[in-house]
């Protein structure tokens, strides 16, 4: 049985997700391979006190990882899947925030 706290596994944070944080008020997670849209939206809302307006699911590929030394393909990144949730305005969630 899947709980609301095994959906989520964690925070994406790069660049790109700063300035979706900042200006979208959009949040991006990795999440589960079976996780729903409705599954991740629960679990945000009931972990996070927040109120999810919208959630979009990506499943991300596998991809190849090179040598430096031989430049031969070696190893191989495994497939996830990430959320993005859009957040109603003035929610914030505070994993995302850094250092105040």
């Amino acid at each position: 049985m899947i709980t609301i706290y095994d959906v989520l596994r964690r925070p994406i944070i790069t660049e790109k997700t700063n300035y979706q944080n900042s200006e979208l008020h959009q949040y991006v997670f990795e999440v589960i391979p079976t996780a729903t849209k409705r599954m991740v939206k629960d679990a945000i809302e009931k972990n996070f006190n927040v109120e999810v307006l919208r959630v979009n699911v990506i499943n991300m590929p596998a991809k190849k990882k090179r040598s430096l030394r031989s430049r031969r393909m070696v190893s191989r990144r495994g497939a996830y899947k990430k959320a993005i949730v859009t957040l109603a305005p003035g929610d914030t969630i505070p994993v995302f925030e850094g250092v105040k």
